[in-house]
């Protein structure tokens, strides 16, 4: 893959005009993105997911702006065809425009990535206006907002049909290059896909949107016991990686390992 044409944001709007579907997943390491990257994944999320996902945390709220960076490098370099965004963390894009324009500028040089994700619609145009016109291109999430999940009061289905459909038009009025759709109806979903001249990434939205998005731990089997019921697994690497770690157990207190073979005479 790696002499293959980088993914740009130009491309992704390529997809949609020829209805090919766009695939996305998370990652937050070099060896992870060097596999995703290598298997021909468009885009890779560099997602605030790594504080439940990697740090076991009950929410996104505790990842950093540091953490971002220090996770996104590591991304970025392994990345040599994906596009690679990066969720601006809480609360980032919650506090002065200045202060989101500054945060974002600090990825964009500090890491090899080359977009924003930032949670909100209407209420943030004029931020994603902002940062397009400082030359960050942006990813608008709406529905489900994980950054708001003490405002939803937990992880719960949007179905307000017209505010969705008023945020995601407004996100990408401001431009927005693609819009993320989180935890809606199918329906709801269509009709924001339709609507829109950018590419819309679903998860949890059903099949009628542009692209699809998971996170990557769901879909290989290392949950920590919770599974969306959006998500799908197609492997079981945390029951292997466990399996692994018992037979070394075993072999290192039966004294099968080191054997001959590992050891220099």
């Amino acid at each position: 893959m790696a002499t293959e044409k980088r993914v740009t944001t130009a491309t992704l709007a390529e997809y949609k005009r020829a209805g090919k579907p766009i695939t996305m997943l998370t990652a937050y390491d070099y060896p992870t993105a060097r596999r995703l990257d290598a298997a021909g994944v468009e885009c890779l999320l560099v997602g605030d997911s790594l504080a439940m996902v990697v740090q076991g945390r009950a929410n996104t709220l505790s990842a950093t702006l540091e953490q971002m960076i220090y996770h996104a490098e590591m991304v970025g370099r392994a990345a040599e065809r994906a596009l690679v965004i990066v969720d601006l963390p809480f609360p980032e894009a919650q506090l002065s425009i200045e202060r989101t324009v500054e945060s974002a500028a600090r990825i964009l040089k500090e890491t090899n990535c080359q977009a924003v994700k930032l949670e909100g619609g209407s209420e943030q145009a004029g931020r994603i206006a902002a940062l397009v016109q400082a030359g960050i291109p942006v990813m608008a999430h709406v529905g489900l907002r994980p950054q708001y999940v003490h405002v939803h009061g937990g992880y719960r289905v949007q179905r307000n049909a017209q505010r969705l459909l008023f945020d995601a038009a407004a996100a990408a009025d401001a431009g927005a290059f693609a819009v993320l759709v989180e935890c809606v109806t199918v329906d709801v979903a269509r009709q924001i896909t339709e609507q829109l001249e950018v590419p819309t990434i679903g998860i949890g939205a059903g099949p009628h949107v542009d692209g699809q998005v998971l996170v990557t731990h769901d879909i290989l089997g290392m949950t920590s016991g919770y599974l969306p019921r959006f998500a799908k697994v197609y492997a079981s690497v945390g029951d292997q990686i466990q399996a692994a770690a018992a037979a070394y157990c075993d072999d290192v207190r039966s004294r099968r390992y080191p054997g001959p073979e590992h050891g220099f005479s």
